[in-house]
């Protein structure tokens, strides 16, 4: 699979124990892979880390430096294990300072304001804060790295307010094909497909309906006339193959 390096990249870190242990099903990443897609920017990884504050600042600096965004979801809330916001000032060097306006989101909500809840309006020193539409607790960004809420609702709204702030891309576009052959029978002519088309990814994934085995092939680029290309050529050689479905589209 071969990637367009012109085109800005993102990553994605999942904090929490409760996904690691499976207690929680984050549904977060494919949120983000599908907006970042939309935005011009490729998702090239995502990682699940444990409330553990040396493994956070490690993987931050990391991803900071490796990519050209970083999204967190998860741990800053107003509980003992929310360490996120720490994490992030550690790693960038700087001090979790009360920030006032972001005390003031909070003064709107309708809880009450106490030593727990003012937990959520410290931040690094000079982050900007992302709004949030729905509980007023803000997430915050430093630099190249977003913070958001764990919440699924939470985060879209953190995440619909700073969309527009992101330098973006040619949207990246995709189209997909079932074929009705093992993987193991297209694996040559599909490889010799990608290698002509450097700015295009292709994906197989495999799958058995109905006692047979096939593929769904994913097409994404930035580029509509040539996904459209792959696509036409996909389909000639995978009818040639024998695929009676393909050989009817």
């Amino acid at each position: 699979m071969t990637t367009n390096s012109l085109a800005p990249t993102g990553c994605v870190l999942l904090i929490g124990n409760e996904i690691l242990s499976g207690k929680t099903q984050d549904v977060n990443l494919q949120y983000l892979g599908s907006q970042l897609a939309s935005l011009g920017i490729r998702l090239l990884e995502a990682r699940v880390l444990p409330d553990d504050k040396d493994i956070i600042v490690m993987t931050v600096n990391q991803c900071r430096s490796d990519f050209d965004y970083v999204f967190t979801t998860g741990g800053i809330g107003p509980t003992h294990d929310d360490i996120t916001a720490q994490c992030i000032a550690t790693a960038f060097g700087r001090e979790l300072i009360l920030n006032e306006d972001a005390v003031a989101c909070l003064r709107r909500g309708s809880f009450e304001l106490n030593e727990a809840r003012l937990k959520m309006a410290y931040v690094p020193e000079g982050s900007t804060l992302i709004e949030n539409s729905l509980s007023n607790a803000p997430g915050f960004r430093v630099e190249n790295v977003f913070v958001l809420a764990g919440v699924p609702s939470i985060a879209r709204a953190m995440f619909e307010t700073l969309a527009a702030d992101i330098a973006v891309g040619e949207p990246i576009r995709s189209k997909n094909i079932d074929i009705h052959l093992p993987e193991g029978d297209i694996a040559a002519p599909l490889e010799q497909i990608a290698s002509k088309y450097e700015d295009v990814e292709i994906g197989s994934y495999p799958f058995k309906r109905d006692g047979q085995f096939g593929a769904n092939l994913v097409i994404r680029g930035t580029d509509e006339q040539q996904l459209q290309k792959v696509l036409a050529e996909i389909v000639e050689t995978m009818a040639e193959l024998g695929d009676e479905a393909t050989a009817g589209l």
